[in-house]
């Protein structure tokens, strides 16, 4: 009777043993990955200075970005020199396009070099991320001892020339 009772108890503990395998799996196929971040980014610039924004460009949208192991993919909402916004007729059609492409930005990424400080697009710009309460991500370029004050007030947070220092801006200005 004991050997009995033993071999039941041991058959219990086998199937249960399965069970807790089987539930396991369950989990594990229930496990619904992680979502990404995605946040859009308008690096604002100066075409006669695109070299700033090529390296913010790549540095930015080229690599790959995780936080805690979730994906960040940033969105360019810039308006790139290889792809203007042709269909705008006038002055005050392309403040609007471009503020609508700082509407849908999360952050405003500017250089704070001196011609920033000279670009009237630049000030409209700035003022499109105030009017719709867009932060502003000031980075320092690499060895200019001047800033654009107008930048620099604007600002809600400043980073150097590096690539981390401007996505770590990002993310903490992201909504």
């Amino acid at each position: 009777m004991n050997e009995m009772v033993a071999r039941s108890i041991l058959g219990l503990v086998g199937v249960e043993r399965e069970a807790a395998k089987d539930r396991q799996k369950r989990q594990i196929r229930c496990i619904k990955p992680m979502s990404a971040h995605h946040i859009h980014v308008f690096i604002s610039h100066s075409w006669t200075y695109s070299q700033h924004y090529e390296k913010l460009e790549e540095w930015i949208f080229h690599d790959d970005w995780h936080v805690n192991g979730v994906p960040i993919h940033f969105h360019d909402q810039s308006v790139p020199e290889d792809n203007p916004i042709h269909y705008a007729a006038n002055a005050g059609e392309l403040k609007s396009a471009i503020w609508d492409k700082i509407l849908h930005s999360d952050v405003v990424v500017i250089p704070t070099g001196m011609y920033a400080g000279y670009s009237d697009w630049i000030q409209k710009e700035i003022d499109g991320a105030n009017s719709y309460g867009v932060p502003i991500l000031a980075v320092d370029l690499r060895g200019s001892q001047r800033k654009a004050s107008v930048v620099v007030e604007s600002a809600d947070e400043k980073v150097g020339w590096n690539k981390n220092s401007v996505v770590t801006g990002i993310w903490k200005l992201r909504p």
